[in-house]
């Protein structure tokens, strides 16, 4: 049973970009009596996003408002011991974020994420899974657009496809979307460190069990390869299904959906996903496969890393306007047991708008529904499933389903 805590939310970050947007959501959307509190290190920026708030909605006036820094790991430990759930934006994540994961995980405190880089996912998953198991914390990174809906979405397409057969899901992603600063610096810090990733995602893989393996099951994805299973390399290929061009997609995504396949037996005994970005027209792809190879070579040099990062400096984001010109849309086809099925996950802007939904609706569902019984670094599909899936529904995405054969 879990120790009644002062708060059942607190939002770490709240007076960067993404913050500002979840607390802002948070603010339309929490029930009346979620306890929740805004944290971050500056106390005059934190009362100038409440004052913001209390301009919407007087509630918010005295909104609770903590001081801790990525760097204290005592106030860090304030926070988490007062609270049920605690999310965050403060990244990059490799940087920032594993003061934060130490003390969910010490104090059995919920954690939610928008961390894309997986990197610091294995090295969370290397050195807390077992005392967040110990505790209870869940430790849940990725609840943003990385990777709530291909997580999610591949979920929901299982969820269509027949029991305990091979199944074969191929996701498409398109989007119009453009970035912030936060979000740059990530990508960069990612792009910069391949050894110490790769180095990280070999040692995860050397010590983590792998929960299929004992049922002689096989977990396969591309381009990332979790839990030891055999990957699936994905090529560039014109495809009949997005009707475009199909790119490997790289990223967490393939990753995040490859650890719940495995941890759930609805996916079958072999399963296999592909990532993909679709692109209608070649020039554009063979650009695009381009552009993401010279910024990995600029990525590995540290005055061309700065001043990449200095054309969006974090904390700055696409304006309200362009966000709401801004729209995602995942296909998934998958295959399995002589059915084939085709559904759809669609919103409006991925990044922002979006993300904070889907971080916020992360929080309120392990704060408040009836999710399963899980502990340690687990992914949304696992610890949340179906309860978010509903949540962001209502909220506004669409989980749809185009056809079966």
């Amino acid at each position: 049973m879990r120790v009644q805590r002062t708060y059942d939310i607190v939002l770490f970050g709240a007076t960067g970009f993404t913050g500002g947007l979840t607390a802002a959501y948070l603010a339309r959307n929490a029930p009346d009596d979620c306890r929740w509190a805004l944290a971050g290190r500056s106390t005059a920026k934190l009362e100038r996003i409440r004052e913001h708030l209390a301009r919407n909605d007087p509630r918010w006036a005295s909104l609770p408002l903590l001081t801790a820094d990525a760097g204290d790991p005592g106030s860090l430990r304030r926070i988490t011991a007062d609270a049920r759930v605690v999310a965050t934006t403060v990244g990059p994540y490799t940087h920032y974020g594993e003061g934060l994961v130490a003390a969910c995980a010490e104090s059995g405190t919920d954690y939610v994420d928008l961390c894309g880089e997986p990197e610091f996912v294995d090295r969370m998953y290397l050195r807390y899974d077992a005392r967040a198991r110990e505790t209870g914390a869940r430790l849940v990174h990725a609840c943003g657009f990385d990777s709530v809906p291909h997580d999610l979405g591949v979920r929901f397409t299982v969820d269509q496809l027949p029991e305990g057969v091979p199944l074969r899901i191929d996701g498409y992603v398109r989007t119009n979307a453009t970035f912030s600063g936060g979000t740059l610096a990530s990508v960069l810090t990612a792009l910069s460190r391949p050894v110490s990733m790769r180095r990280a995602a070999r040692e995860r893989q050397r010590r983590e069990p792998w929960p299929g393996a004992a049922e002689g099951r096989r977990v396969r994805t591309g381009p990332v390869i979790p839990r030891g299973a055999r990957g699936v390399r994905v090529l560039p290929r014109r495809s009949r299904d997005a009707r475009a061009w199909a790119l490997p997609l790289p990223g967490i995504d393939a990753q995040i959906v490859g650890r719940s396949a495995a941890a759930l037996e609805r996916y079958g005994p072999d399963f296999r996903y592909r990532h993909q970005a679709a692109v209608k027209r070649l020039a554009v792809a063979v650009g695009g496969m381009a552009t993401v190879g010279a910024v990995f070579a600029l990525a590995q040099v540290p005055f061309a890393r700065r001043r990449l990062s200095a054309r969006r400096s974090p904390g700055q984001g696409p304006c309200a306007e362009r966000r709401a010109r801004s729209r995602f849309t995942v296909r998934f086809v998958g295959n399995g047991g002589g059915r084939r099925v085709v559904t759809e996950v669609a919103g409006g802007d991925p990044g922002y708008d979006e993300t904070a939904k889907m971080l916020a609706e992360s929080a309120l569902c392990l704060a408040y529904d009836d999710v399963p019984r899980t502990a340690g670094q687990v992914t949304t599909a696992v610890a949340m499933g179906k309860p978010l899936t509903d949540r962001l529904t209502v909220a506004g995405l669409t989980f749809r389903v185009l056809s079966t054969t």
